[in-house]
């Protein structure tokens, strides 16, 4: 990356013009030709990327300066703490490989949460930050020259959902006297945001942020206009002339952007990374080389905005890119060393051949509602939802696990109307591009999406069904692993967007209410989007996906990994989890309540889980809710839909979500790969599939179709009536249409119309409940209802109330800080039989999210008895078997044809070549086997036998004389 920057004398300054004027103490400032310009700090500089205006307008000023801008931005960051993970390189190093010459630093903001007695330590922490940075040459050449800029004022007065700015603002003046007596001291520049920006909102017309703290994109504009005219001395405008500037700026921070905060950067640079596949291949050797890619293709676009910012323009030539490097697959034979792995099969059969091999409940049929053959754009569907007009939506993510430069981002958002209500889609819309849609909600008129780091708040507002407005409306939730992101968005009865996420990420989320929430736990999040508060629900570990609501507010969730799932449960001040069925099957992609009118009456309110390994299918349980307790458990009924598992054309079916339409048809959604492991295979393995995804439509058999009910754009007194609704969706999707009514109107005929019912008749308290619920989703409290609820007739209401009673006045929804998270407890992994003192004593463990053992090779004496212990701290569930020479292969080919049989036996074949084996053992568990060692000296090999953990999981027994 290095290029030669001609520098202009310090004795030239002043010809410039382009100086900022400060008090005599502090560092004049003008760009020099060549500049090369590091932003740092919290979301206030990070979101600057998102709008491009910061560059835009001082690039247009400074035409002839050639200035390259890099964002180094990361929102929840603060002076001394910026947690990153997955070996995510240190600040240092970015300054040094964007060869900083200016450094624009934008703290103050999360720190300001201290308090006056934080601001010493601020200014402490700042100093040091200057004097460290002074101290390096990143450019190679000199010191980097520093501007401070202070945080910017909070809005005032401006949503009732939030903190009222003007206590916040009290601290923000102190940390922007601070950050200026900083400068003063170190005799760097000083710019104020604080106070212009103080000035700028009472003067506003209209909110000029989006939750009193982050600025909204008119709020980014103006104060773009106030950093360019403290930069340059002269006013700039945000005009729409500057356009074509800005959207070449966009366009080279897209491309920085996905290099900087690389997605998936647990296989870039972490633990993922050094995983070795054929001929030891390793992921870091692939992905750090597509960085090098996005530095060439970033830079190519720096010529482009000089030129268009001198009134011309330039075609960006990226024939310079370096070819991303070739991959090798480890599926279906691709080499020699590749260990073929057949858990699905690299031939694809069409939709309506797949639907031939899938088996359906007794009383039940299939129909194919969409495949990519009608839709190309349906690829690898991974949560699906109904919007308020009735229609199907679905994220599909072509570019999984992540986007790859030189290539087309195709992830979208898809609507798939049916509007003459046939059971099969009339066509496709694009209603946005979104990199990696892990969950996606409909809120407020719009759609809340996972694109990790961020999430997205998308909505159509000409009616096109395509998204012309796009904000980052939450950041800070990582993207360590998208495997394990932000995923299953649910819209709960308390107006909170639920989702889960897995190991790895470790979240920095940024409020208006406290210190940012930083987070290393799996679980359950919640976040209010009206209130924007933000926290861990409860636990759930490793890799939870699934999250679901039954008629009275029941909540429960998956563990995608172990296959678990649970109730969530009121505990102290919070929320934990309890055991909820027994599992057979792992792992579940998701999860969901059955309700409609189309489906039968013993099916309704039951629970599935769909399930993508061994079992391919959607398992279906009744769930006995204890009205007194609250407390409910599964137990299991027939399956819904399996594929056939004996047929390997049949074993691309991954059932990744299920959904209830409109129609009261449930919709399955198909990922449709042979590869579903995220770690079993190199993350640009050429057999990970990127044209094939499904929907399939289960009807009852016999029974008419549920009757469309109109919410979309209905008055208030007709979506009230909704809310008596007896299927949980018409009642949801009614929800979310109130979600973008003003909360006054809303709250007043929801007032009027609950007087109509009596709290103590059990047919009618739960339409109280449903008002009640909607008070707490526009955050309202009505204690006169809760009181009500809280003796009404039906104890499931009893309980939903109490749970609502939680939420307003035991749990605190705006903590920051930094989250506890539990160290794992040091495990006794003594042998689990008498100990023999004339055997061979042996301990083999797994290693954590390496789907690996601890030793690769062990030594036994031919003919000795030996204990073998075998203990798995792994998140996973794994097994271990002994086998004779040679033998791995097939007995992992005969445990994948055991298919949903396997989860039966622990995935142990009948095989003479098996010398011994453990059972299938949980996270945490360990279990001790006696076998006598061969008495032939050789190479025996060990090997975890559940489908796809074969191809890594392995190691060598040598028998010696």
């Amino acid at each position: 990356m290095t290029t030669y920057r001609p520098r202009l004398a310090t004795l030239a300054l002043a010809i410039l013009g382009l100086a900022v004027w400060t008090t005599s103490s502090f560092a004049q400032f003008a760009f020099e030709k060549g500049d090369r310009i590091s932003l740092i700090g919290n979301s206030l500089a990070d979101r600057f990327q998102h709008d491009g205006w910061v560059e835009t307008l001082i690039q247009s000023k400074a035409a002839d300066k050639e200035l390259v801008f890099r964002n180094l931005g990361f929102a929840g960051d603060q002076v001394k703490n910026r947690p990153r993970n997955a070996g995510f390189p240190p600040p240092e190093e970015y300054l040094k490989l964007c060869e900083t010459d200016v450094i624009f630093a934008f703290f103050g903001y999360n720190e300001s949460f201290g308090g006056e007695e934080g601001v010493d330590k601020f200014k402490k922490e700042l100093g040091a930050m200057v004097d460290g940075y002074r101290g390096q040459k990143f450019n190679g050449e000199s010191a980097p020259r520093i501007v401070l800029f202070s945080p910017i004022a909070a809005e005032e007065n401006r949503n009732a959902n939030v903190p009222d700015g003007k206590v916040h603002n009290q601290r923000l003046a102190l940390y922007t006297e601070a950050t200026k007596a900083v400068a003063e001291e170190k005799g760097v520049t000083f710019v104020d945001l604080y106070h212009p920006t103080k000035e700028l909102f009472a003067s506003a017309q209209a909110p000029l942020t989006l939750n009193g703290v982050h600025l909204s994109a008119e709020g980014n504009q103006r104060l773009a206009e106030i950093i360019a005219k403290a930069l340059l001395g002269e006013e700039v405008s945000a005009s729409p002339s500057l356009e074509k500037l800005r959207q070449a700026v966009l366009d080279k921070n897209f491309h920085w952007y996905n290099r900087y905060r690389a997605t998936d950067g647990n296989d870039v640079w972490g633990g993922r990374s050094k995983l070795s596949f054929v001929d030891g291949q390793t992921n870091a050797q692939v992905l750090q080389h597509e960085l090098t890619m996005l530095d060439v293709m970033a830079a190519n676009r720096d010529p482009r905005i000089w030129a268009v910012a001198k009134g011309g323009d330039l075609k960006v030539d990226d024939s310079n890119v370096p070819p991303p490097v070739p991959v090798k697959t480890n599926v279906g034979g691709g080499s020699k060393s590749s260990n073929a792995q057949k858990e699905g099969s690299t031939k694809y059969i069409s939709g309506a051949e797949q639907m031939e091999k899938l088996k359906v409940a007794e009383g039940f049929e299939l129909n194919l509602f969409a495949d990519e053959k009608m839709f190309p754009e349906l690829v690898n569907p991974v949560q699906m939802a109904v919007d308020t007009k009735g229609r199907l939506w679905c994220a599909a993510w072509k570019t999984y696990p992540k986007w790859e430069p030189t290539t087309e981002m195709e992830d979208r958002l898809l609507i798939l109307p049916d509007e003459n209500r046939d059971g099969k889609a009339d066509k496709v819309i694009t209603f946005a591009k979104v990199h990696n849609p892990t969950g996606f909600e409909f809120w407020n008129g719009g759609v809340l999406v996972a694109s990790a780091p961020d999430i997205i708040f998308l909505k159509d507002t000409d009616g096109d069904d395509v998204a012309d407005l796009r904000i980052h409306y939450l950041q800070g939730i990582d993207s360590s692993d998208t495997h394990h992101t932000a995923n299953g968005f649910v819209y709960g009865p308390d107006g909170a967007i639920y989702y889960q996420r897995g190991v790895f990420n470790v979240s920095n989320v940024e409020t208006p209410w406290a210190s940012p929430h930083q987070s290393g736990t799996s679980g359950l999040y919640r976040f209010d989007p009206r209130r924007y508060t933000f926290g861990l629900h409860c636990g759930n570990s490793p890799n939870p996906h699934g999250i679901s609501f039954d008629r009275w507010g029941y909540q429960y969730i998956t563990d995608g990994t172990g296959g678990n799932a649970f109730q969530v449960v009121m505990k102290g001040n919070g929320f934990d989890k309890r055991k909820l069925l027994n599992k057979t099957v792992r792992p579940v992609p998701a999860s969901g309540v059955i309700s409609s009118q189309q489906f039968p009456e013993e099916n309704q309110q039951n629970f599935m889980i769909c399930n993508t390994i061994g079992f391919l299918g959607i398992k279906q349980y009744k769930l006995d809710r204890n009205a007194e307790t609250g407390e409910v458990w599964g137990t299991e009924v027939p399956d819904l839909v399996v594929a056939d598992d004996k047929d390997p054309l049949a074993r691309n079916f991954r059932p990744s979500d299920v959904e209830f339409g409109d129609d009261g048809a449930l919709y399955i959604s198909d990922w449709h790969n042979v590869i579903i492991g995220h770690m079993q295979h190199n993350v640009r393995d050429p057999n990970r599939d990127h044209q094939h995804g499904r929907i399939y439509r289960m009807t009852a058999k016999g029974r008419p179709l549920q009757a469309h009910v109109a919410i979309d754009g209905q008055p208030i007194p007709a979506l009230l009536e909704n809310l008596k609704h007896p299927v949980d969706g018409v009642r949801y999707r009614t929800r979310i249409e109130l979600s973008e009514r003003k909360t006054d109107e809303v709250i007043a005929a929801a007032q009027a119309w609950v007087k109509q019912f009596d709290a103590q008749d059990a047919g009618e308290c739960h339409h109280m409940l449903e008002a009640l619920w909607l008070h707490q989703q526009h955050n309202v409290k009505n204690p006169d209802l809760l009181t009500a609820l809280l003796t009404a007739a039906d104890p499931h209401v009893r309980n939903a109330a109490k749970v609502v009673q939680h939420h307003w006045f035991t749990v605190d929804h705006t903590r920051g800080g930094k989250e506890m998270v539990v160290a794992e407890k040091e495990n006794d992994w003594s042998p689990t039989v008498p100990v023999d003192p004339a055997a061979e004593q042996i301990l083999i463990k797994t290693v954590v999210e390496k789907m690996s053992y601890d030793k690769k090779e062990i030594t036994v004496k031919a003919g000795k008895k030996v204990q073998l212990t075998f203990a798995n701290p792994d998140f996973m569930p794994h097994n271990l078997i002994v086998v004779q020479p040679g033998a791995v292969q097939e007995i992992a080919m005969q445990a994948q044809e055991l298919g949903a049989e396997g989860f039966k036996v622990g995935f142990i074949p009948k095989n003479d070549k098996i010398i011994a084996h453990t059972d299938m053992l949980d996270n945490g568990k360990h279990q001790t086997i006696e076998f006598t060692a061969p008495s032939k000296p050789g190479k025996y090999e060990y090997v975890c036998s559940f489908p796809g953990h074969w191809v890594l999981m392995r190691g060598v027994m040598k028998v010696v004389k």
